[in-house]
Parts: C-alpha cells; sequence; structure tokens
C-alpha cells in the first residue's frame, strides 16, 4: 500500500519537483503551496508524512511544525523541513521535526530521508 505524503512549498516550481520525485518513488502525494486549511487537509488525506519548507510566505514552517507536534492527536505525524537556510536549526532549534534536509539535496538524500522517518 503506499504512503501518503503531503509536500508543503510556495514555490510552485520545487512544489512540483517534489512531487514528481516522490510520485516516481511509489508514493501517493498532495502538495500545498500554503498551509491554509492544514488540519482539515489532514484529516482528509492522513498522510504518513508531512515535508515542509522552512520558509513559506508570511509563515513559519517551523513553527507550524511545532504545533503539530503540540497536538496530542498530531504528535505521531513525522515532520521534515527543509530549507535553503540550514543555520535556522542551529539557531532556532529543530521544533521538533524529525528531520532536516538542507537545500539544494539529491533524490536519494529525499526519499531516504522520508523512508527513514515513516518506517
Amino acid at each position: 500500500m503506499k504512503k501518503n505524503i503531503l509536500v508543503i512549498d510556495d514555490d510552485e516550481e520545487v512544489l512540483s519537483i517534489l512531487e514528481e520525485i516522490l510520485i516516481y518513488s511509489n508514493f501517493e502525494v498532495k502538495g500545498m503551496n500554503q498551509p491554509d486549511n492544514l488540519l482539515r487537509v489532514i484529516t482528509e488525506f492522513r498522510p504518513d508524512l508531512v515535508l515542509m519548507d522552512y520558509r513559506l510566505s508570511g509563515v513559519n514552517g517551523g513553527e507550524i511544525c511545532r504545533q503539530l507536534k503540540s497536538d496530542q492527536n498530531l504528535a505521531y505525524l513525522p515532520v521534515v523541513l527543509i530549507s535553503s537556510y540550514p543555520s535556522v536549526m542551529e539557531t532556532f532549534g529543530d521544533y521538533g521535526c524529525d528531520a532536516f534536509i538542507a537545500k539544494p539535496f539529491g533524490m536519494n538524500e529525499l526519499i531516504n530521508c522520508v523512508n527513514q522517518c515513516i518506517a
């Protein structure tokens, strides 16, 4: 059975590439360019993992991760943050994410990280 991956990135090109990589790797993927209605999407799509950019337009993906991890009904859900700014994790903490991937990254690095987090 395919695993569901929810991808959130406000850069449409990056979002499209991430979706293609994950679909090619046999995942069911739902992409969002903003975390609007995130709880509803999580309830309906039932992702096995959330892959989210740290910097979204007007929103901090790390804070969204922290909110998800502080919700006892969603704390189990693995969250992987991605960012072009790897120092954010050193400066601001890990936000409770299960993994962090610095951009740019390779396809194998992404898939290995996703597989490890949902194993």
